[in-house]
C-alpha cells in the first residue's frame, strides 16, 4: 500500500527540518561557528515545521485531509519567508545590500561568563562564517528551504494515492 501524498510530505518536512536543525546545531557546538542574529532567525522556521509536521502527518492518518494540507501549506509559506529571509542574509554576506544595524551575535556561554565575553569573536551578519563550494550556510539554508516549501505545497497541492 502506497503512503498517502500529504503523509509523506509530513514526514519529510519534519525530517528535513530536524536534519537542518542538527546542522545547525553541530556547526554551532561542534565545529565553534557562533550564530549571528539572522542566523537564528532562520532557525525559527524548521522549530515550528517539526510540531505542524507532526500534526499534519496525524491528521492526514486520521482521514482529515483538509487539515493536513492547510498545516502543510503554512509549513510552506514559513519556509518561503525563510528562504526570503536566507536570501537576504547572503546577500548581506555578499555585501549586495546592508544588513541590520546592530547584527552581532551573543557569545557562546562557557562556565565563566567573562572570560567567555573577554576571548569571544561575536560574529557580524554580513561575514560568512563557512562556505561549501563557494555558498555559506546562509545561501544553502536558502536551497534547504526551497526544496522544503516545493514538499510543502506539493503535498498540500497533490491528489492523494491510494
Amino acid at each position: 500500500m502506497l503512503q498517502r501524498i500529504d503523509e509523506t510530505a509530513a514526514l519529510l518536512l519534519v525530517t528535513g527540518s530536524a536534519l537542518a536543525l542538527a546542522a545547525a546545531w553541530y556547526f554551532q557546538l561542534v565545529v565553534g561557528l557562533a550564530p549571528c542574529p539572522l542566523c537564528l532567525d532562520q532557525r525559527l522556521p524548521y522549530y515550528a515545521a517539526i510540531p505542524l509536521g507532526l500534526l499534519a502527518f496525524a491528521a492526514a492518518r486520521s482521514g482529515r485531509t483538509t487539515l493536513a494540507r492547510v498545516l502543510l501549506g503554512v509549513i510552506g509559506l514559513a519556509m518561503v519567508g525563510n528562504m526570503g529571509l536566507a536570501i537576504f542574509h547572503a546577500g548581506v554576506e555578499w555585501k549586495f545590500w546592508t544588513g541590520p544595524t546592530a547584527c552581532t551575535g551573543a557569545p557562546v556561554m562557557t562556565g565563566n561568563v567573562l572570560s567567555a565575553l573577554k576571548g569571544a569573536r561575536v560574529p557580524r551578519c554580513d561575514e560568512a562564517a563557512w562556505r561549501l563550494f563557494g555558498v555559506s550556510m546562509a545561501g544553502w539554508n536558502a536551497l534547504i528551504a526551497a526544496g522544503l516549501a516545493v514538499v510543502a505545497f506539493g503535498g498540500a497541492t497533490t491528489r492523494r494515492k491510494a
